[in-house]
């Protein structure tokens, strides 16, 4: 992991040593999204209702480090000395935390469309539905690597990778909402589309950490 701040004595400075230690909390955070969004995953496709009750589990520990490093940030705004520099990062902290506590609350929105969908035959779209969702997961993954190597092409990167969610996004509502001869209840649809609107959002977060990381590499937003 490449260090967020590069001064000349880095270990004597308090703000540095205070957000050398945000760095790695916001990236303990970032390992439990991922977690949560195998999770959600694994409950929607293979139907694991055992892997959705673990989400609000999951869910509370993110709530505790969004609120937590978003706690300590202000401290070290208000209570230390910190350099532009400093200040830069702290920025994009606390609207990275945001990002990855979104992606982790749609992850348990989607658990919870897994348990209601459950007793309905598996719909024809879910194997495109899972492509969207894996692309989105390798989306967050890429965005907290490049966080941890202080990446900026690699954050810049997502953008156009959210192009390929965004158009699976547009083609699955197309397909979803003219389906017609619809047998019995219309209640997985509404799910599906729910669900589809959940990935979407959770690519657009991934999106917004690859550019929080790149602000923090050049201070460019």
């Amino acid at each position: 992991m490449k260090a967020i701040i590069n001064n000349t004595n880095p270990e004597n400075t308090p703000p540095t040593r205070a957000i050398k230690r945000l760095e790695r909390d916001v990236l303990r955070m970032g390992a439990l999204v991922e977690q949560s969004f195998r999770l959600s995953h694994q409950a929607l496709f293979a139907r694991d209702l055992t892997a959705a009750e673990e989400l609000p589990r999951l869910d509370k520990k993110i709530d505790r480090f969004y609120r937590q490093v978003e706690s300590d940030c202000t401290s070290i705004m208000t209570l230390q000395a910190p350099t532009a520099q400093d200040l830069r990062c702290l920025s994009a902290f606390m609207q990275l935390v945001r990002d990855l506590e979104r992606i982790g609350d749609y992850a348990k929105d989607l658990a919870e469309i897994a348990i209601k969908i459950f007793p309905y035959p598996p719909h024809a779209s879910l194997p495109e539905i899972a492509l969207m969702s894996n692309n989105a997961q390798a989306m967050l993954a890429t965005s907290l690597l490049a966080l941890a190597d202080l990446d900026e092409i690699n954050g810049r990167r997502l953008k156009y990778l959210d192009d390929d969610v965004d158009h699976a996004y547009n083609q699955l509502y197309y397909t979803l909402a003219h389906q017609k001869d619809v047998p019995g209840v219309i209640e997985p649809i509404l799910l599906l589309t729910l669900a589809i609107r959940c990935l979407e959002r959770m690519a657009d977060h991934a999106t917004n950490i690859g550019q929080r990381v790149a602000y923090i590499v050049t201070g460019q937003r």
